[in-house]
């Protein structure tokens, strides 16, 4: 089904954080391997990158990362850091942001392919997917599912649903 809409070598670039909010609609995960196996006989695929927060206590997510790892994936993940609240609510949240990192990424190895897939469905992509259509002349795809993608992506690259990948990606 890719392979209909990329053009010579692909590169990938995962926002971990926008799959994780996926799973909670989609009801299934993706078997990253699986997923990997598809990508290869679908495209010409250069590189693929993962991006993640990781907090450095939890042990599955270091076994996950050092499998993706060891399976093809270049990871990127950055330690997660508590952001306080107000004072007198003494509340906070964990964040880890690596939207940066992705865009340099995108940016420094553009010479490398030809079609980058964005797997998310953040709307603070669409200005970095104008850039690459229209200066560097890159043919983009982005990959989410209907709950997590703005409408801004959707109006400037070729929009899959990853739903319609399920049969191939599905982690059983």
């Amino acid at each position: 089904m890719i392979s209909k809409f990329a053009n010579g070598r692909v590169s990938i670039f995962i926002d971990a954080s926008n799959i994780y909010h996926s799973y909670k609609k989609l009801k299934w995960k993706i078997d990253f391997s699986k997923f990997l196996n598809y990508l290869k006989q679908e495209i010409d695929l250069q590189e693929i990158y993962y991006y993640t927060a990781r907090d450095l206590s939890f042990v599955k997510q270091t076994k996950f990362l050092t499998f993706l790892e060891k399976t093809g994936y270049k990871v990127r993940s950055k330690k997660i850091k508590f952001i306080k609240g107000k004072v007198k609510e003494k509340k906070g949240f964990y964040k880890g942001n690596l939207d940066v990192e992705l865009t340099m990424d995108i940016l420094e190895t553009k010479n490398r392919y030809d079609t980058l897939i964005l797997i998310s469905g953040d709307s603070d992509f669409e200005p970095l997917l104008q850039l690459m259509k229209k200066r560097y002349k890159k043919k983009c795809l982005v990959m989410a599912t209907k709950y997590n993608i703005s409408i801004e992506l959707i109006k400037c690259a070729k929009y899959i649903n990853l739903n319609k990948l399920k049969e191939y990606i599905q982690k059983i």
